[in-house]
């Protein structure tokens, strides 16, 4: 019997458009149920795709401080999400639940 081989599945290796992203992101939101940390991860899934060092430069944090606000192990400050969808060239909006 063959050995089967498997990889880790990175969801960065797979972001490769904007609207992919986007799409992405607004995903992790639909699922997050409140969960920031959930929401920071996904960012950091797309920082990863669009390449840390220049988005960090972006936002105007470290990259050290880009990797810990976005390890999905805890929740970053709005001000640092705010930043960090800035600098992915994406943009947060709201729409009414009901009526």
């Amino acid at each position: 019997m063959k050995k089967t081989t498997t990889t880790r599945y990175d969801v960065a290796e797979h972001l490769r458009t904007p609207k992919e992203m986007a799409a992405y992101l607004e995903a992790c939101i639909e699922e997050a149920d409140g969960d920031a940390a959930f929401i920071a991860k996904a960012l950091g899934d797309i920082a990863r795709a669009k390449g840390m060092t220049q988005v960090a430069r972006d936002a105007g944090l470290s990259r050290e401080s880009l990797y810990k606000a976005l390890s999905g192990e805890r929740s970053p400050g709005f001000d640092t999400i705010l930043k960090v969808v800035n600098a992915l060239g994406l943009k947060l909006h709201a729409e009414a639940l009901h009526g």
